[in-house]
């Protein structure tokens, strides 16, 4: 019986790793080339007077070898946006995984990590959902250093000031996600860093 009781610790201290983990789903960690247009690995861009530029950190990360550097000037009636998944403007801006293949059902929030430097921005994430229709979060950059933020999918509310023309504006989040973007709302100026985007069950 000893043996067996024995044989049995064994066995879970060594898949421990795996069970601690099964929660957790990465889409992106922003490893690899980090660049724009249309043969691009990021869909970024901007208007109404704002600016943005995208870069890969290698000395700022929280995880692997680099994060996504965001710097941004975001002045007042303007806009921006740095996206990734499926269905982008940038050909190579998708997820480790299709959003198909993925069992939306398992998870209720989606996270990510930002380095703040208490710029007190407010900084809006948006989720594209499977009609198309652009749901939002927001967070503030009241801190300094990494910390994750936690975004259930329940608290996301529908954009009330924009719209794609083709999205289905049905005011329910349908599942599959096709992809996120974060956009430093206006007036604000400075610089972000992100880090590995998770669904997660929280």
């Amino acid at each position: 019986m000893k043996k067996i009781g024995m044989g049995l610790i064994f066995i879970l201290f060594l898949f421990a790793p795996c069970l601690a983990q099964v929660n957790d789903l990465l889409l992106n960690d922003f490893e690899g080339p980090i660049c724009g247009g249309p043969e691009g690995t990021v869909d970024f861009g901007a208007g109404g007077g704002s600016s943005v530029e995208v870069t890969a950190a290698t000395d700022i990360k929280y995880s692997g070898s680099q994060s996504l550097k965001v710097t941004y000037n975001a002045v007042s009636g303007g806009y921006m946006w740095v996206a990734r998944g499926f269905g982008l403007d940038a050909k190579n801006a998708a997820w480790i995984e299709k959003p198909e293949l993925i069992s939306w059902d398992k998870y209720n929030a989606i996270s990510f990590y930002v380095y703040g430097s208490d710029s007190q921005a407010q900084i809006a994430f948006d989720i594209k959902d499977n009609g198309n229709e652009m749901w939002r979060f927001l967070v503030g950059d009241n801190f300094k250093g990494w910390k994750q933020m936690v975004c259930p999918f329940n608290e996301f509310f529908a954009r009330s000031d924009w719209q794609p023309d083709n999205a289905d504006k049905n005011g329910v989040l349908d599942f599959p996600i096709k992809s996120f973007q974060f956009e430093p709302l206006p007036e604000a100026k400075g610089i972000l860093y992100f880090d590995k985007v998770e669904l997660i069950k929280k």
